[in-house]
Parts: structure tokens; sequence; C-alpha cells
């Protein structure tokens, strides 16, 4: 790599982290302000997460704001969670009282879990079906295509999630809504997710093969005497793959939006199930680390794309066309 290469991508990198770090400063800020805007008495929250309900009175949310001093100034509050974020020290949980990083940690294994197992679904369902209607518009492949896609995308997280544990787990009994010892609880949230993202994913690859069927390199392949499905195989795929990456990643965030409600609801042990009860009990601390993981995970999953669609084209590699 020549040093002018070197400095371009030098100054892309620091770039880069510092956007970082300022949009985690953000969520970190931002969640932690919502939290404490809420209305009702924070301290009483807390203490009925730690003792439930009917063990709470005033005198142990008074005990329980006393030890984590949250008659605190809010400007004091926030200046001690930015100091120790400086140190990578995410703070205890107000409920637990346990490190955050210890329950995030744990957490997010299974929300990386639920993750890639629906990326994979979402690639098998998605693909297969958008090269088959790519290959023969028209046809049946490309009408059940565009029926698959409009229904699945203009259904709910939730309310495809309700349906196939009916389907699924009630009526067929084929999947267990709930948790068994053998994992299989992982397989409908996965597929709930899985099939909106694939519906998605099957129309933006049926597009871009199309598109790449009808370039130029690859009109000028078949006149070199290669066969449609060589002109696919050796071309095509790598013209279409820059469009079906950006989609991926630019569709992630309604991935990590869909988990949070999905988890809740088949009650997957996730860092979205995690927020949901950390905001019920407002456990300031757990609803920063959670937030900042999914912001971080988000942000990680765009560099990787990134990296990829370099590699895919070379024409990206080029000073001043990834200064974004």
């Amino acid at each position: 790599m020549s040093p002018r290469h070197l400095l371009h991508w030098r100054g892309v990198l620091l770039r880069r982290a510092l956007q970082i770090v300022a949009l985690l400063l953000i969520i970190g800020s931002a969640s932690f302000l919502m939290v404490r805007s809420l209305p009702g008495d924070m301290a009483m929250r807390v203490a009925a997460s730690r003792y439930g309900y009917d063990f709470v009175g005033q005198a142990a949310a008074g005990a329980v704001s006393q030890a984590l001093q949250l008659q605190r100034p809010l400007w004091q509050a926030w200046l001690d969670w930015f100091s120790d974020l400086l140190r990578l020290d995410l703070g205890e949980s107000l409920v637990s009282g346990e490190p955050v990083w210890h329950e995030i940690a744990h957490h997010l294994g299974a929300s990386i879990d639920l993750a890639v197992v629906t990326l994979l679904l979402a690639v098998l369902i998605g693909l297969p079906l958008g090269i088959a209607a790519a290959w023969r518009p028209g046809g049946l492949a490309d009408r059940f295509m565009l029926l698959f896609a409009v229904t699945l995308r203009a259904t709910p997280a939730f309310l495809l999630g309700i349906l196939l544990m009916l389907l699924l787990a009630v009526h067929w009994g084929v999947l267990p809504a709930a948790h068994d010892d053998q994992g299989g609880t992982l397989w409908l949230p996965a597929l709930t997710l899985a099939l909106g993202l694939a519906a998605g994913l099957a129309r933006i690859s049926c597009s871009a093969l199309r598109e790449a069927l009808a370039s130029p390199a690859c009109e000028f392949a078949r006149s070199k005497g290669l066969t449609d499905l060589q002109v696919l195989i050796r071309h095509a795929f790598r013209l279409a793959a820059l469009p079906v990456l950006a989609y991926l990643g630019v569709h992630l965030v309604l991935l990590v939006e869909g988990t949070v409600v999905v988890e809740s609801l088949f009650a997957w042990p996730g860092l979205g199930h995690a927020l949901v009860h950390a905001v019920f009990a407002r456990d300031v601390p757990v609803i920063q680390g959670a937030a900042l993981s999914l912001g971080l995970v988000f942000i990680l999953f765009n560099l990787l794309l990134d990296t990829l669609m370099l590699a895919i084209d070379p024409r990206q590699r080029k000073p001043g066309a990834s200064d974004a």
C-alpha cells in the first residue's frame, strides 16, 4: 500500500473511531435523561423490583433512595456516570447489585445467537427466492416472491410471532414456545425475525440480479459465448452483491428494533428482553449498558459490511470513495 493510501485509510479509521465515541456518548446520555424524566417514584420502582411489590413501603423506598444516592442533582449523576464510562466501568445494577458488564455479557451472547441464526435463515430463504424470481421474470417464482414480500413486510413482528407460535408450537407441536433443554426455543423468535428480513431480501436481490443481468458487462459476457447460467454465476452474482450487502447493513437497525419486541414475546434472555425489564425497574445502569451495547453492535456490523463491500468492489478502495 502506498503512503498516500495509508494516510487516507488512517484518516478514515480515525473519523470512524471518533464517530463511534460520539454516538455511544449520545446514546448513553439520552438513555440516562429519558429514564430520569419518566413519571413516578424511581426509588419505589427500584425497591419493588428488589423486594417485590407486596413488601415495599415508603421506608424501603427511602432506604433504597439513600443507599443509591438517587436524590443527587441530575447533572452530578450524569458526571459520575461519564467519569465511570471513561474508565470503562458501566456501574452496577440498581436491582441485583451485579456489575453491569456481567449482565450485559450474558444477555449479549443470547442476542448474538439470535441475530446470527436470524441472518442465516433470512439468507437461506430470501436469496434463493430472489434468484429464482430474477431468473424467470413473470414466472411462478416471481409472482410468489411478490406475494411473499408484500405480505410479510406488512405484518408486524409481534403479530407474526404470535401466529407462528400458535401454528408451530400449539397446533403442530414441532417447536417449543417456552424454554427447553435442547435450545429449541431459539428457532421461533429467529424465524419470526428472519421471515420479515427475507421478504425484503428477496425483493432487493431479485431487482439487483435483473439489473446485473441487463448490464453491459453481462451482455458482453454473452457475446463471448457464455451461457446465461455462466453469466449469472461468474458476473451477475458479484454485481448484485453490493446492493444486497447495503440492504442488510441499512436494515440491521430494523432487526435490532424487532429483537426487543420478539425477545420479550418469546422470553428470550437477550439484550432486548433485559432492556424491557430494566426500563420497568428503572435500572438506569443496565438500560445505559444495553443501549450502548446495541449501538456498538450496530456500528461494528456496518464496519464489517463496509469491509466486505471494499473487498467486492475495487473501485471503492480509491481515496475519496470511502470518506463517508
